[in-house]
């Protein structure tokens, strides 16, 4: 972390991408595929930390996750899963205006090569050259447009570190077009039917202990569409059942088979 202050953008953004070229090229092969380098490789990397709770839990989107980290791009399997999305189900236009909050690398550069005039990222803060230029300093729950200016909506793991969750939702519908869509990842866990939260726990420790991350505020539970409709959405919870993917694909690309897509419309 002390590394990122002290390296300046550019030169973090060149030795970054040098680095994992020269490792993508060590892990060529034919085992697993990135859709991002269009590149097959002999193993993935291991992404994910081992925390109790997420494996007691069953959390889905968080916890251990082996195998599922490209050694080129660093694409996760999360975002491979939305580039199948949005290659086989849902057809970006350049014309759509997408705003992609705390922008996951590979995803965004995906998203913006689909409409390069359209798309926004924004975070509300960042430290060294984690995220690329160009991606604005913004709050979730002020941001920054007029209400139905935006096709879609990106925002992935990110409603577990906010304290009003609700309000973030209310933003998030607020600045979609009608008939808008935003996709809208956390972790939850399908062995809880209330969301577990508690916000008297303020220790980093005793908060990763209870949610999985020292950042985390909660674990969402099955009610977690209760709360997206509480902000006006409708709702279209798409399974891998729904989805259609090739068996082939999935061990390919290292899909989590669990993973479900919280699709909202406006």
């Amino acid at each position: 972390m002390q590394l990122k202050k002290i390296i300046p953008l550019g030169l973090g953004i060149f030795l970054k991408k040098n680095y994992l070229f020269i490792k993508g090229m060590a892990y060529r092969g034919n085992q697993f595929y990135c859709p991002f380098c269009d590149t097959g490789f002999k193993d993935f990397l291991d992404g994910g930390t081992d925390v109790p709770i997420n494996e007691k839990l069953d959390v889905i989107g968080a916890g251990k996750r082996p195998k599922t980290i490209c050694p080129a791009c660093h694409s996760n399997d999360r975002e491979r899963l939305l580039h199948w999305l949005f290659e086989n189900r849902f057809q970006l236009s350049a014309s759509d205006k997408i705003l992609h909050i705390a922008p996951e690398p590979c995803l965004g550069r995906y998203l913006q090569a689909k409409s390069p005039k359209g798309y926004i990222s924004g975070v509300k803060y960042y430290e060294g050259f984690y995220y690329p230029p160009g991606v604005k300093l913004m709050d979730l729950l002020n941001l920054p447009f007029e209400n139905n200016h935006f096709d879609w909506v990106i925002c992935n793991h990110v409603l577990e570190h906010i304290p009003d969750d609700q309000a973030a939702m209310k933003a998030i519908f607020n600045v979609l077009k009608k008939g808008g869509k935003a996709i809208l990842q956390v972790p939850w866990s399908p062995q809880l039917d209330q969301t577990k939260e508690d916000f008297s726990i303020q220790d980093p420790k005793e908060r990763e202990a209870a949610f999985g991350q020292f950042d985390h505020l909660r674990i969402y539970g099955k009610d977690y569409t209760t709360r997206l409709k509480n902000a006006g959405f409708q709702i279209n919870k798409l399974e891998f059942e729904d989805l259609g993917i090739l068996k082939n694909d999935i061990e390919k690309m290292q899909l989590n088979k669990k993973e479900c897509i919280f699709i909202v419309t406006k």
